[in-house]
């Protein structure tokens, strides 16, 4: 593909090239993708290809210190938060947004949507978009089971770690 200079940029190496950006931007995508739940992210611009693959996907994933979350949350959001906490305790599972982005339920505006409450789901399945710097980024299934509440609104932001989904093991 292409070499790293000292420089900031990326030169022409054999058949292939990418694009000429600082070394600090790159150093940024990988840490994004690093403190991230993607596998893999393809940027690509103007013919050139940027490809950052994790070494062992799936081998780890960000978790939250204490008090992180409250920090995000606002007094409106607090009680939601805990009762996402008690259908946990319940042996509900909370599929979270692995990125910050916009919500989408549907593949396409006047498509279905992917699932609605009470669908069978089973692990690997789509249950959602979130667009995030013009990539849709499909969210699959962790879990096999039924759908008991969507908790992102259509077309909404959404932030890293917030609650989508809650399921019901089957």
């Amino acid at each position: 593909m292409g070499k790293l200079t000292s420089k900031g940029g990326l030169v022409p190496v054999g058949k292939g090239w990418l694009l000429p950006v600082k070394i600090e931007d790159v150093q940024l995508l990988i840490q994004a993708v690093q403190d991230s739940d993607l596998v893999e992210l393809i940027w690509e611009d103007n013919g050139s290809r940027l490809v950052l693959k994790k070494a062992a996907p799936g081998s780890g994933s960000a978790v939250l210190g204490p008090g992180a979350e409250t920090a995000q949350l606002t007094d409106g959001d607090t009680n939601r938060g805990q009762e996402v906490a008690h259908k946990a305790a319940e042996g509900l599972v909370t599929i979270e947004a692995p990125m910050v982005g916009t919500f989408y339920r549907a593949p396409a505006p006047d498509a279905e949507p992917y699932v609605e409450v009470g669908s069978i789901v089973e692990v690997g399945q789509p249950l959602c978009i979130i667009e995030a710097m013009k990539l849709m980024n499909e969210i699959e299934s962790e879990v096999s089971g039924r759908i008991v509440e969507i908790l992102a609104e259509n077309a909404q932001p959404v932030e890293y770690g917030q609650p989508l989904f809650v399921i019901e093991q089957i």
